[in-house]
């Protein structure tokens, strides 16, 4: 049996938004992807600060072109849905955003999100008219590419500065209005934020960042109503404490035992190699 066809993976991405709650987590590199895609989940989300970190940057700061070849490699790599973390869109005007949108579909991902807060921003929001405009702007890209690319509409305020529930619900009420398949606004914790925007956007997809052990289980999400979990740069931060943390003991105390009990080389090259990226 072939590998599944782009117009496959995009498909079945529309079909996992369709009902039911699952996980998609957050690869940083093609290895993690891989590995991630072994463990039976159905599809994967790209993280921009993951990678950033990867590549020795803060979040935000890699370049169109760099994240554009990122999330060509991860889907020509998997055989599952990939969702790009496409940030602000590289652009702030709406014709920037659409341009910019029909690029990063020809990378072959199934979806991808835009953010109603420009790069570098600080704790800055794009004015509501014009954060309306660019997710229009994003839908309308999507449509002429006939691809069938899952859009995701984010509201930032909760991670801006800007914690203010009617605020994120008024934008995510406007970008479902305006066309976005799925709706997400991360920083929200509580299960009463959870179940308003679920409510919000009249049973269009949620997806839920989960960035720390709050204490919810994919099934309490499920019964909230949220369709789609997942976990931003944590992934990529759980790989990188554990890096810091032996390193530091190396440096400082001269002792190894932090290499105690870690998978095994011969393991990862079975994965990767004679297994074929599969457990």
């Amino acid at each position: 049996m072939g590998r599944p066809s782009v117009a496959q993976k995009r498909r079945t991405f529309h079909e996992l938004h369709a009902s039911g709650c699952f996980v998609i987590p957050n690869p940083w590199s093609v290895g993690s992807a891989r590995y991630l895609q072994g463990l039976g989940f159905k599809a994967l989300a790209g993280t921009s600060s993951g990678y950033a970190h990867s590549r020795g940057l803060p979040d935000g700061a890699v370049g169109l072109d760099e994240v554009l070849a990122h999330y060509g490699e991860l889907a020509a790599a998997t055989d599952i849905p990939v969702n790009a973390d496409f940030e602000n869109g590289f652009a702030d005007e709406p014709d920037g955003v659409a341009a910019n949108v029909a690029r990063c579909i020809e990378t072959g991902v199934a979806g991808l999100s835009i953010e109603d807060s420009p790069q570098h921003s600080g704790f800055a929001l794009y004015e509501f008219d014009l954060a309306l405009a660019r997710v229009k702007a994003a839908r309308a890209a999507v449509d002429r590419s006939g691809s069938g690319v899952v859009l995701t509409a984010r509201t930032e305020g909760f991670i801006r500065g800007r914690p203010d529930i009617d605020e994120t619900i008024r934008r995510l009420e406007a970008f479902a209005g305006a066309g976005a398949d799925c709706l997400y606004s991360p920083g929200i914790r509580t299960r009463e934020h959870i179940e308003a925007t679920v409510k919000a956007v009249g049973g269009k997809a949620v997806n839920f960042l989960n960035p720390a052990a709050l204490g919810f289980t994919v099934a309490d999400l499920a019964a909230m109503g949220v369709r789609r979990i997942s976990v931003g740069g944590t992934l990529a931060r759980v790989a990188m404490h554990a890096f810091i943390a032996s390193a530091t003991q190396i440096a400082r105390e001269g002792r190894f035992d932090s290499f105690g009990g870690i998978v095994s080389n011969a393991d990862l090259n079975r994965f990767f190699g004679e297994g074929g990226g599969k457990l």
